[in-house]
């Protein structure tokens, strides 16, 4: 794992809701996304930039 800082501003992660259901949004720093229970979905974050697409994400497993 890298010691290098995220290129992204944990504030503006904290504002981001789930484009599908609305709802807030749990990040997850260890795998670079930001998580939706709500959907059953995890967004990634590449180069800093959530990819807030359903067909980005990846499916929870339960």
């Amino acid at each position: 794992m890298s010691d290098e800082r995220p290129a992204h501003d944990r504030r503006m992660l904290e504002g981001l809701v789930c484009p599908l259901t609305q709802t807030t949004l749990r990040y997850d720093a260890e795998r670079a996304e930001l998580v939706s229970k709500a959907a059953g979905l995890a967004f990634p974050i590449r180069g800093g930039i959530p990819i807030m697409l359903e067909d980005e994400a990846r499916r929870l497993s339960d």
